[in-house]
């Protein structure tokens, strides 16, 4: 597995920050969208259009407590397979998190680099459009992300809580959560799906079939690799093996990044008025469309 140590000090300080921040004082907004001030900064967004992407850079674009732990692992092992190199992450991988210094320390980096995001398509910096950089974009269940994201805030120790999940929820509906709204991270990504550049994972169809989701993600990035191979990452990235790792890999909050992983927690949570609210949203807004129906709504999102 990649060095984590970068991404372990980062955590380390972003809960540092979380530790005296209350949930009113959390986010910032900018181009109206809600960041959490202890992981981002105006300035680093400013400074993202100097941002220098290369042709064969890889991003792995999704809405937050989607799977872009797991995807990085697999493609970080991807990457192993076929170079012999172990993926070194020097930065914290999340391309809008950190210092605004960032983007130029990255030019020192060998290729390929891996970045994550939790961005939108259009605010992604301008030179990841330019150059048609592979963008592998995960999406998992609504229901599900919230649940996950809940647990998340109120779990790890030094984050703010919410009050309740009723409450979590409320907000999530509203988008008033990190990163904001998943619907309206969906709708502006949905306009992107066929980009030849573009390759859309579902979280539960990882779930359902791993090697197969590793094949197609080595086939996307042009990868050539064995059988053999696919069935080792297969066995290295199932969600068992990440949790046991997740400590040293990914620090304190480690464990909390891979909590339970199932598809159909939200059952656990979720009131009868919560699941017609959210299927009304979702009927709204994506029913019909082409990432709408990838989503597997029936099948994922109704009891």
């Amino acid at each position: 597995m990649a060095d984590k140590s970068k991404f372990i000090e980062y955590i380390d300080d972003a809960l540092e920050k979380s530790k005296e921040t209350a949930l009113s004082r959390l986010f910032f907004t900018y181009q109206g969208i809600p960041y959490p001030v202890t992981m981002c900064a105006s300035e680093t967004f400013q400074a993202m259009d100097t941002f220098e992407a290369r042709s064969d850079d890889i991003v792995l674009a999704s809405y937050p407590k989607c799977g872009s732990n797991w995807i990085l692992h697999i493609v970080s092992e991807l990457i192993f397979a076929v170079s012999k190199k172990k993926y070194e992450c020097p930065e914290f991988p999340v391309i809008e998190c950190g210092d605004s210094e960032k983007y130029q320390r990255m030019k020192q980096f060998p290729s390929p680099r891996i970045l994550t995001t939790h961005l939108h398509y259009d605010k992604l910096p301008g030179s990841i459009l330019e150059h048609k950089v592979k963008i592998l974009v995960i999406f998992r269940n609504p229901k599900d992300t919230a649940v996950s994201f809940f647990h998340f805030h109120n779990d790890v120790p030094d984050i703010p809580s919410y009050a309740s999940w009723d409450e979590f929820f409320r907000q999530f509906m509203k988008g008033q959560v990190s990163w904001g709204s998943y619907f309206d991270f969906a709708i502006n990504w949905n306009k992107h799906l066929d980009n030849e550049n573009v390759k859309f994972i579902l979280y539960e169809d990882l779930k359902e079939n791993l090697t197969a989701g590793i094949k197609q993600i080595a086939e996307f990035l042009g990868f050539s690799v064995t059988g053999e191979q696919i069935q080792t990452i297969s066995a290295q990235s199932t969600f068992q093996a990440m949790r046991e790792k997740s400590q040293e890999t990914h620090g304190a909050v480690g464990p909390f990044l891979f909590r339970k992983g199932e598809v159909g927690d939200w059952k656990n949570l979720f009131s009868e008025t919560q699941n017609q609210e959210m299927d009304e949203k979702f009927q709204e807004l994506l029913t019909g469309t082409p990432l709408g129906v990838k989503l597997k709504y029936e099948s994922y999102c109704q009891a």
